[in-house]
């Protein structure tokens, strides 16, 4: 690049989340120049890194898909390449496209107080560096690193005679017909990738140290299938996510409330789906209570019809070392495989890896408070999208997505230039913004920022209170504007994005 590219907003990421922001942007606060800073070569973000067999989402797509663009296909627990046509479409019908910029990697972003804006550094595949400079930074970049997973290392894994596996980074023909597959974990991606692979590999084991409360539901929603006969699209899909968001939210309130009670339930039915006679005690009954950590969803029961007939099963167990014909447990028994696939779990990255710094002196986001749950402490005109973790990821980044939206317009028209979350006398740090027991979510701690010990600072994972904070609520709440002084201004770049 030659030239330095200065525009209004300057979102980064190109998947779910990124897309609904330009979308937001564009109708809650037009006039504003924006461009989308993409590192890989397409739009999709996790729905298209991820490849490997049966990725699919764990939330229905009524949540999960935008609140302005129905939901229209019948599977309601959609695949991967299914949801990632739903953004490009989504990108398309708003003409979000032209904006983005493939290729551009932010790596460092830093704040000038004098003229109010972030100067993007940004590492492009052929080891060229760029910058762009813009008044408002909108990180929609996830929360995990998408360049490595966590797996951890294990003793004698080079005497492993077959192939490891990393499904963020799955081969393209990967031949596990008539193989035998251990996977290496106990979340979603595990939960995922067993069905699939029981379909033609010999055999397939699931290798967990402790069990994750599992619930099947059907892959399609009845309800709305007979709502879209009769009702518009928007209509019949806005009445079914008013139902889920309600239904998931009485859920998790009753295993906050009454969480023996909900365990017993939540076990009671998985018994149902498995061999009479099947070790529910010892491989899916968790130690802790349900939502601690994440529940995770088996569509159709896919994963319980496979274990019924005999192409998966279970072992709980720890590693005692690879061996060259498979995996030594610490019970002393070998699990043979020709293929092991470490589904062990996400690396948290704060900010998509990149360097923070306001005047030139670094900043962690580990050191600051979480405004709103989308913005932090002391940074200012800095937001990022991050979704639900008890809940779809998009209900939250919707909201988030509008709020930006909102708190744009109104600086404009109040002539501000600066928007600085400023906690007020008593306001406390008390818990991580992600108050979940995970182990990825402990391993990351230094990626996250924290809770406060009152609103606006305290991060909640109840959709209602979001949506009365960031949609309806006020933008003046421990926020303070300034505008730029004058003699400081300096004239706008060339390149804007419209």
């Amino acid at each position: 690049m030659t030239s330095q590219q200065h525009f209004d907003v300057i979102i980064v990421g190109a998947g779910l989340s990124g897309i609904g922001a330009a979308v937001h942007l564009r109708t809650g606060a037009p006039g504003h120049s924006f461009a989308i800073l993409e590192g890989r070569d397409s739009i999709g973000g996790t729905w298209d890194l991820f490849r490997y067999p049966g990725v699919r989402s764990d939330s229905d797509m009524y949540t999960l898909g935008y609140s302005f663009k129905p939901w229209e296909e019948a599977k309601a627990i959609a695949d991967g390449p299914s949801i990632r046509n739903y953004i490009v479409e989504t990108a398309r019908e708003h003409d979000v496209q032209k904006h983005i910029r493939f290729g551009y990697k932010v790596t460092a972003a830093d704040w000038d107080s004098s003229t109010a804006r972030w100067t993007l550094t940004t590492a492009q595949k052929d080891g060229s560096i760029g910058h762009f400079t813009c008044n408002f930074l909108y990180m929609c970049s996830g929360y995990y690193s998408y360049s490595q997973g966590y797996k951890p290392e294990w003793p004698g894994e080079a005497d492993f005679a077959g192939k490891v596996i990393q499904p963020q980074f799955w081969p393209e023909h990967l031949d596990y017909a008539g193989k035998k597959v251990v996977i290496i974990g106990s979340g979603a991606t595990a939960v995922t990738l067993v069905p699939a692979m029981a379909a033609t590999a010999a055999h397939v084991t699931m290798l967990q140290r402790s069990p994750t409360y599992m619930v099947s539901r059907p892959g399609t929603d009845a309800i709305a299938d007979v709502l879209r006969r009769f009702l518009p699209a928007q209509l019949a899909y806005d009445i079914v996510r008013w139902k889920n968001v309600t239904f998931g939210m009485w859920f998790y309130n009753q295993t906050r409330k009454h969480p023996e009670k909900v365990r017993a339930n939540l076990l009671g039915r998985l018994q149902k789906l498995l061999p009479e006679g099947y070790d529910m005690g010892k491989h899916f009954t968790p130690s802790y209570n349900p939502w601690d950590q994440r529940l995770c969803l088996v569509p159709d029961a896919d994963l319980f019809s496979a274990i019924k007939t005999g192409k998966a099963d279970i072992v709980t167990d720890t590693i005692e070392r690879f061996e060259a014909d498979g995996i030594r447990l610490a019970s002393g028994a070998l699990l043979e495989a020709d293929i092991i696939v470490a589904a062990t779990g996400l690396r948290l990255e704060a900010l998509g890896g990149m360097a923070v710094s306001v005047d030139g002196a670094p900043r962690r986001i580990a050191d600051t408070m979480s405004y709103k749950g989308m913005m932090f402490s002391g940074l200012p005109n800095l937001a990022v999208s991050f979704g639900y973790i008890n809940a779809s990821w998009t209900l939250r980044s919707d909201l988030i997505a509008g709020y930006v939206a909102r708190l744009l317009s109104h600086m404009r028209a109040k002539g501000f230039a600066i928007a600085t979350p400023t906690p007020s006398p008593g306001v406390e740090p008390e818990r991580l913004a992600m108050d979940m027991s995970s182990g990825y979510v402990q391993r990351g701690a230094d990626a996250l920022p924290r809770s406060g010990n009152r609103a606006p600072w305290m991060v909640t994972a109840n959709y209602k209170l979001d949506k009365q904070e960031l949609k309806d609520g006020g933008l003046d709440g421990d926020m303070v504007f300034s505008a730029l002084p004058v003699a400081t201004a300096r004239p706008e770049l060339a390149d804007a994005a419209e």
